[in-house]
């Protein structure tokens, strides 16, 4: 194991995915679980090179392909996301945390978030009904959604009061 030591709920998760992971027949590897533990553990999207620099504290020879590769597994396994807009990766707790098990066989792996652009804040939401929206909406010319991801900007509500810092746990 590492020497890295992630909080207790991302212990959970972790636990969860390597559950997960073996339930669907794929290996979560310590490495794997390192970069997921980083993403988990940062409570904002993280980029690529941050990763990279906080592997670099349990694995010094760590490079950008070790990264990314690890990030290309866990978004296949649909235990990240990545925010397109930000270029970064957020976990997926959704998948992770058992109280929001999703039949992934009746609809497509669907993210939708909240970017704030007066904090930065991302928040994911699991609103199955925009899902069947689209689902329903490319069902009529024959197109058949098989992953979906819906980006929002706007203002979060601490932004919106103009509190951000204490709203988001600042001092």
């Amino acid at each position: 194991m590492t020497g890295h030591s992630f909080t207790d709920r991302t212990g959970t998760l972790l636990d969860s995915a390597e559950r997960l992971c073996v339930a669907r027949g794929s290996r979560l590897t310590e490495l794997r679980r390192l970069v997921l533990g980083l993403v988990l553990d940062a409570g904002r999207p993280v980029g690529a090179y941050d990763l990279l620099d906080g592997l670099r504290a349990d694995k010094k020879g760590a490079a950008p392909p070790t990264v990314y590769r690890a990030l290309d597994f866990l978004l296949e396994q649909g235990l990240i996301h990545k925010i397109e807009r930000l270029s970064a990766f957020v976990g997926c707790t959704h998948a992770l945390d058992a109280s929001h098990a999703h039949d992934a066989g009746c609809h497509p792996h669907a993210a939708q978030f909240l970017i704030c652009t007066g904090c930065g804040q991302v928040t994911e939401l699991d609103d199955r009904n925009i899902v069947h929206a689209l689902v329903d909406a490319t069902r009529g010319i024959g197109f058949t959604v098989r992953q979906s991801t819906v980006e929002a900007e706007g203002l979060c509500g601490a932004c919106q009061t103009g509190s951000p810092a204490q709203a988001h746990g600042a001092p």
